[in-house]
């Protein structure tokens, strides 16, 4: 399996979650005003793990696949079932939800929760989802206007990668491993001088297949490329790239698209 949780999970419904989640958020709601909301957010885990049973904190989630290997680590599980992800931020923003929507994925649950202790008062947020490791391996490839460069294929195996971990998952995730293929953060991860006319206003760094071809990985979820191929085209102009190699990762559908000046 590609994907293998440190511990046995348990899917559980809405309601029973709740439920779970109602009495650890009593015990949050009285570390923040005993604690507090200066502190750093393992001394919060730390705490809840005293106070609730069969609570287990920085549980590995590892993802495999051929040569790639990433470790995540979900802040906190209680009874094996049920989710939470602390943070000490000033407000939760989507990259919050994104991820512990990834660590759902991951482990097959259905219902986490979100905690921020740093704000005045705890700020939460329940995430939930209904898909499946087969839902996310479902989905169609779209690659009329792909040209391969470099050496190893980059669709071939990109693809049979989704197949094996699904769709919907942290960006970063298909992200690095991509730039494993390709030879890693040191090879791929390149300065790109940046021009207007012939002024170098300049250095950029780019992930590069090639030394004038970088990729690029997205998640829109609405199958529109018209704006980032125009904004990538611009991109290409000021810059001695030849192409953009561009790969959008939506729940049903993948897109493979060669961008060029």
């Amino acid at each position: 399996m590609p994907i293998i949780v440190n511990t046995p999970t348990k899917r559980l419904d809405q309601v029973v979650f709740g439920k779970i989640a109602y009495e650890v958020m009593g015990y949050v709601f009285d570390i923040h005003r005993e604690f507090g909301r200066f502190f750093d957010e393992k001394i919060y885990k730390q705490e809840l793990a005293r106070r609730v049973p069969n609570t287990q904190l920085e549980v590995p989630i590892q993802v495999t696949f051929e040569s790639f290997g990433k470790t995540y680590f979900l802040d906190v599980l209680v009874e094996g079932s049920a989710p939470f992800e602390f943070k000490t931020v000033e407000s939760l923003v989507a990259r919050h939800r994104s991820q512990l929507l990834s660590y759902l994925l991951l482990t097959d649950l259905p219902h986490g929760k979100l905690v921020n202790m740093r704000t005045e008062e705890v700020q939460h947020e329940f995430v939930n989802t209904t898909l499946r490791l087969p839902d996310r391996r479902s989905f169609q490839v779209v690659a009329n206007d792909w040209h391969e460069f470099g050496e190893r294929p980059v669709r071939d195996w990109f693809e049979a990668f989704l197949r094996d971990v699904g769709t919907c998952l942290d960006n970063n995730l298909y992200e690095e491993a991509l730039t494993h293929l390709i030879g890693g953060e040191e090879q791929v991860l390149q300065e790109v001088e940046v021009v207007s006319g012939k002024t170098l206003l300049g250095r950029q760094k780019f992930r590069l297949i090639m030394p004038d071809v970088a990729f690029k990985t997205t998640e829109f979820t609405e199958a529109s490329p018209g704006l980032f191929v125009a904004h990538a085209r611009k991109l290409l102009e000021h810059t001695k790239l030849q192409a953009i190699q561009w790969i959008n990762i939506a729940r049903n559908e993948v897109l493979f698209q060669t961008i060029r000046r």
